[in-house]
């Protein structure tokens, strides 16, 4: 709009375009001030021409300050239950699942004592992790097991807790923490609800992490071996076989600690491993290349093995 102040009988036409006069909350002084200024610096006039055009100012500004608190007061007015369930639920399946999560939230801040506040807190916190925001996801899900421990729906807030973790995997080799989060929620899902509609998902996952955590070892054993580091290569190699005994890499592992030990010369505890790896393990393919070092020990072979160990003994003398 264009501002036209009249002070006795003078006519000024500013020239000011205001399309929006409405701001945020606490602005309505400084704008005016703001306004105020520019007009003393623009028009060269007496003070109660000034005064006028503030007080415009002040009244319009004033006027949309109201208007913005009305409208807040009326977004906050209690809504049936179900209309807001069902309003969240229908954002939710339209895909908006950034603006499902605070409608959810809605049903329990006016309906706390409704049992739809309940299934509306596990649907916020499904909301946020189809949304990736998974720090708050599983800021909800905790909140929800804690409050509600023996609700029916606690079961369902462990497994998408766990999947929380488990989408955030990204590379173990690099940073296996979230690896572990997730394997131990898993844990924690089976330990609590051991046949549940979730079982089954959740125990392939769990091994599935495990067994990258075990590779993670295995690869920082076998780079040890490489740089001749025996003793923290058998570090790793036994860890894999205490902490990850159900995984595939437990074969593998076997086969590492008696390449180290013979490349140690303790061939007393090389016979055990591999005594152990033919009981456990008879079909796999490392037993079968540890057997093959046992029978031809001057064969050409790895780094560490027999054959080597006869080599740097020779080399000494």
């Amino acid at each position: 709009m264009v501002i036209f102040v009249t002070v006795k009988g003078y006519e000024h036409r500013t020239g000011l375009m205001i399309d929006y006069p409405c701001y945020a909350k606490g602005l309505t002084a400084p704008m005016s001030r703001l306004f105020t200024s520019w007009f003393r610096k623009t028009i060269h006039t007496r003070p109660a021409y000034l005064a006028s055009t503030g007080l415009v100012i002040m009244v319009t500004l004033g006027a949309c300050s109201i208007g913005d608190k009305d409208e807040e007061l009326a977004s906050q007015v209690e809504q049936p239950v179900d209309q807001l369930y069902n309003d969240a639920l229908n954002t939710a399946l339209s895909g908006e699942m950034e603006l499902a999560a605070p409608k959810f939230e809605e049903v329990e801040r006016q309906h706390p004592y409704s049992t739809w506040a309940v299934k509306a807190q596990i649907m916020a916190a499904w909301s946020l992790y189809e949304a990736n925001d998974y720090a708050q996801a599983e800021a909800s899900l905790e909140r929800f097991i804690l409050l509600y421990p023996a609700d029916s729906l606690t079961e369902y807030a462990y497994y998408l807790k766990a999947l929380v973790f488990y989408e955030q995997i990204v590379d173990v080799e690099r940073d296996a923490d979230m690896t572990r989060k997730a394997m131990l929620a898993f844990e924690d899902l089976l330990r609590r609800y051991p046949i549940s509609p979730y079982s089954r998902d959740a125990q392939l996952k769990a091994e599935l992490t495990r067994s990258h955590l075990a590779g993670k070892e295995m690869a920082v054993g076998r780079f040890y071996l490489e740089q001749d580091h025996y003793a923290a290569a058998l570090t790793r190699f036994a860890q894999v076989i205490r902490d990850y005994d159900s995984t595939n890499q437990v074969p593998e592992a076997l086969y590492r600690m008696a390449e180290s030990y013979l490349s140690l010369g303790l061939t007393e505890e090389a016979d055990r491993v591999s005594a152990v790896a033919n009981f456990n393990f008879p079909d796999s393919v490392w037993t079968a290349r540890l057997n093959e070092v046992y029978e031809n020990p001057n064969r050409s072979g790895p780094k560490g093995l027999l054959g080597n160990l006869a080599d740097r003994a020779l080399s000494l003398f």
